[in-house]
């Protein structure tokens, strides 16, 4: 699974931690790279900044969203995910503690595949990362890579 990568944008290290240690517990072998704000996600996904010499034809399977980033807000983040050719197709899950249905609305609204609240307990968020990266890095079919788009 190295080649089907899952771009986790969260800047909670305590949720970074639970999250890498339920992709453990999961066997997950997709390389998953850590991105910590909403600027630093947009650098990785656009190949600026840091991220510039980053190789532009590989992209995430899946990209796991939290909401409430420093810098660029997971919302406006997403937003111009979608408004991009080269990255409007890729599959947004939407992983965040946020209870607001606001943020629900918005983020179905903004073109999220999927809105997960996360689990509170470890067990649970365990079984619901297993859950995630079974169906967005196995069963789902991704779209074609859309850079030339």
């Amino acid at each position: 699974m190295r080649d089907k990568i899952i771009l986790l944008v969260e800047d909670n290290p305590d949720d970074e931690v639970l999250s890498l240690r339920a992709f453990k517990k999961n066997n997950v072998t997709n390389e998953v790279i850590v991105v910590r704000d909403g600027q630093e996600a947009l650098d990785y996904l656009f190949c600026a900044g840091a991220h510039a010499h980053r190789d532009t034809s590989i992209q995430p399977t899946v990209i796991l969203l939290d909401l409430n980033l420093p810098k660029i807000d997971g919302l406006e983040v997403l937003r111009r995910i979608r408004a991009d050719n080269r990255t409007r197709l890729l599959p947004v899950v939407i992983l965040t503690s946020s209870k607001e249905e606001q943020d629900l609305l918005r983020g179905y609204g903004l073109g999220a595949n999927s809105y997960i609240r996360k689990p509170v307990n470890f067990n649970e968020f365990v079984e619901a990362v297993g859950k995630l990266q079974l169906y967005w890095t196995l069963l789902n079919e991704p779209p074609p890579h859309t850079a030339n788009a």
